[in-house]
């Protein structure tokens, strides 16, 4: 019986054979030794086959930051199956479509996410096996996550043909449809091993990351990034403005990640004395808002390396030149260009599409999709759906987004998301979503509804129906409640007039409502 290893499974042998009492993990208060993160990878390997898992089957991960995820993950791997990471935040259509869509056979699951599971379990007929953290089994659930990490601590034995790489589905946000499962037919790291050396880390130093394990950013780029490099790697629970920083020194970590709208959140805490006295060298950010760029180096005594990627396609852009407001030039011998609607270069100063084609050609793919992988690779070249440019020496500016999507806490919203849910209401004759810029530099989101006729909605009512039914993240702050929606003359919602009007007189918004007082009838 043969089986072949992935890059992953191999490096976490060679680390553990290497310096086995070395710490690799830091998560609160445990630290986890490199002997145990090999233990623990092929208990899980050998658990997930006694649950009926096979080498080429997809399973879902639908966890928040834990050890767990970790475990579960390197567990696949080791045995040839398919990860497919879950926002935890997902509900309703958009986790049905995932779980459906990506085929997945399992699925290991937050206890508190069990009734989020079970309503929509019936629809995803070849889910058949699930396992839960933090509780027991009963209930639809087959086994709990200990009696997976019984199994024999022992290489698993089974065939592996064809080793994975990295997750089999990581689900990116449609603009008017549904989260496309982004697949990967050939893997190249060498994009993202430019990346890391340029962080400058050193094998033993730590990175620490409070980001999501279910977003490419974590998985692939600390996670993963710090066994490469032969680090340690910090996990955090979630991101906490007031706790980043103290996290950062409670690990000692010399390296850290941010999204979008963290750096304007960190920058709004109130001022210590002891901002700049931190471990951390190097900060690699995506979406640095450009006028924050040098005031958050001075504060907290860092270097911000800014850079773009994509998870629908290998191609990065990286700035380590401190070019404030640049995402950066191409790495790894894959081509940049900014193009016209007609797919016509244009030249410097000039805003358009940003494009990349790998050196290799196509590597990705939506799955099942293949009208939509076609218009995103048209003549080799990948279209990304956002707008930006580029001066006279090659570096590119990110200048906002193409798509009608909804960018925020860091998350991709499309519009297809909320809407579906807003119009299940009994009193929505239809609405249109889109995003209204915040002051953090990213989105807020406003749907803007027609009543059915003979209804009025509240849109309070409205908002608190939304809960439950699609992602935190994607509740709507801003309603506007209109008589009709402008539309074209074949009947399509103009999402660039509803993005003009913005917010007006006669949108209610959440935020005010929650912050007003209350009325004493006493």
């Amino acid at each position: 019986m043969s089986r072949s290893q992935s890059l992953i499974e191999q490096l976490l042998r060679q680390r553990a054979a290497a310096h086995p009492d070395e710490v690799w993990l830091k998560w609160k208060d445990t630290q986890v030794h490199w002997h145990e993160v090999l233990s623990n990878a092929q208990r899980a390997a050998n658990g997930w086959l006694e649950l009926g898992v096979r080498p080429g089957d997809h399973v879902a991960i639908m966890l928040d930051n834990c050890p767990e995820f970790i475990w579960a993950y390197f567990g696949l791997l080791f045995i040839g199956a398919g990860a497919v990471p879950v926002n935890t935040a997902q509900r309703g259509a958009t986790l049905r479509h995932i779980l459906g869509d990506s085929g997945v056979t399992a699925i290991i699951v937050d206890n508190g996410l069990r009734d989020a599971l079970q309503a929509v379990r019936a629809d995803c007929r070849r889910l058949e096996r699930a396992v839960v953290v933090g509780g027991g089994a009963g209930n639809g659930i087959d086994w709990d996550v200990d009696r997976l990490m019984s199994a024999p601590d022992a290489e698993p034995a089974t065939d592996v043909a064809d080793a994975m790489s990295g997750a089999a589905m990581l689900y990116t946000s449609g603009t008017t449809g549904p989260p496309k499962g982004v697949v990967t037919t050939r893997y190249d790291a060498s994009p993202i091993g430019v990346l890391l050396g340029a962080i400058g880390v050193q094998p033993g130093e730590t990175m620490y990351t409070p980001l999501p394990l279910f977003h490419g950013n974590s998985l692939f780029v600390s996670m993963t990034g710090s066994i490469i490099l032969d680090a340690r790697f910090a996990l955090g629970e979630r991101f906490s403005g007031s706790r980043f920083f103290d996290e950062c020194r409670r690990y000692d970590a010399v390296e850290c990640n941010t999204l979008g709208g963290m750096i304007s959140i960190l920058l709004k805490q109130p001022e210590r004395p002891d901002d700049a006295d931190n471990p951390v060298r190097v900060v690699l950010s995506a979406g640095c808002p450009p006028d924050r760029w040098e005031a958050f180096q001075r504060r907290f005594d860092v270097r911000i390396v800014e850079w773009f990627g994509m998870v629908d396609a290998p191609g990065i852009l990286m700035n380590t030149e401190g070019r404030v407001g640049s995402m950066g030039k191409p790495v790894a011998g894959v081509e940049f260009a900014v193009v016209d609607d007609q797919g016509e270069p244009v030249g410097p100063g000039r805003v358009g599409e940003l494009t990349f084609r790998h050196p290799e050609g196509q590597l990705t793919h939506y799955h099942g999709l293949p009208e939509a992988t076609e218009a995103a690779y048209r003549d080799g070249w990948f279209r990304t759906g956002d707008l930006a440019s580029y001066d006279e020496d090659g570096f590119f500016y990110y200048q906002g987004r193409k798509k009608e999507s909804i960018r925020r806490l860091g998350e991709n919203i499309s519009a297809w998301e909320i809407e579906t849910v807003v119009n299940g209401n009994p009193q929505v004759h239809e609405s249109a979503a889109h995003a209204v810029t915040s002051e953090l530099g990213e989105d807020e989101v406003k749907v803007v509804v027609v009543a059915k006729p003979g209804e009025r909605i509240d849109p309070q009512a409205l908002v608190d129906y939304c809960a439950g039914k699609m992602a935190r993240y994607a509740i709507p702050r801003y309603v506007e409640i209109v008589d009709r929606l402008p539309k074209t003359g074949t009947q399509r919602v103009q999402y660039a007039a509803l993005k003009e009007r913005g917010v007006t007189p006669q949108t209610w918004d959440r935020q005010h409502a929650a912050a007003a007082p209350k009325e004493n009838h006493a």
